[in-house]
């Protein structure tokens, strides 16, 4: 009997998981992973600025509209959504929440998980997001949380693209090809209509770094890689050979 392989993605706000993992998404589900993604807000407040200057717009009105870009970006890219809707701008993580996370994770068991960038000046939402997804991670691990269920191992952790990355000290050291899924990705990101101004830079972004993934593919591995998505691993790799 096998196993489906899971993956988990945090994501701050309901449109990130689109920017930053779509690609990663769509490719992990065209080979028969199953993708959890956790929004744990809506961005209703910071990432909806488009929205809020319509007229008679209301907070309920701007959650309503963010949930459906997401849930349609989802379907398209073939991931499990799930809204959490704590709240942004403040974001704040309370027990309920991180133990939450800790039961996903036990229940899922994923094989790597997603999240932002540790630092972020420009979004406290985002390194706060990875933190709950590190905290919640090593509390799933501990044999003493909630003894008699399944712990969880130590799946790898990886920081997506923030926007800024330089401001953000983060570093790609990984490149995934995302060239065969590049449509999808893009259809998924055209569902996103509060934050039209992004979809020409995240497309860039996912050419530059389909350039930087074909530098350093090597000779002998070398395809035409077009787009491809960075992320910095976190978490060291435990190898038999170099």
């Amino acid at each position: 009997m096998t196993t489906t392989p899971t993956a988990l993605v945090v994501s701050a706000h309901s449109a990130d998981f689109v920017w930053r993992a779509g690609g990663a998404i769509a490719s992990h589900v065209r080979q028969g992973w199953h993708v959890r993604i956790v929004c744990l807000s809506y961005g209703e407040r910071g990432e909806s600025a488009k929205l809020w200057r319509q007229s008679g717009m209301t907070l309920e009105k701007v959650k309503a509209a963010r949930r459906d870009e997401a849930q349609r970006a989802a379907d398209i890219l073939g991931g499990e959504v799930e809204f959490w809707d704590i709240g942004d701008y403040p974001m704040r993580v309370n027990d309920e929440t991180l133990f939450r996370l800790v039961d996903l994770y036990r229940s899922l068991q994923p094989a790597f998980v997603l999240s932002h960038s540790v630092q972020d000046p420009y979004n406290f939402d985002h390194p706060l997001a990875m933190h709950v997804a590190q905290e919640a991670r090593v509390i799933a691990q501990a044999e003493g949380h909630n003894p008699g269920q399944k712990i969880l191992g130590a799946p790898p952790v990886y920081a997506f693209e923030p926007h800024q990355p330089e401001q953000c000290h983060w570093e790609p050291n990984t490149f995934l090809d995302i060239t065969d899924v590049w449509e999808t990705k893009r259809r998924a990101i055209e569902c996103m209509a509060g934050q039209e101004h992004l979809w020409h830079y995240y497309t860039r972004v996912a050419q530059q770094r389909g350039v930087q993934a074909k530098r350093n593919i090597g000779i002998t591995a070398a395809r035409n890689i077009e787009y491809a998505e960075g992320f910095m691993r976190l978490t060291p790799s435990v190898v038999g050979t170099l």
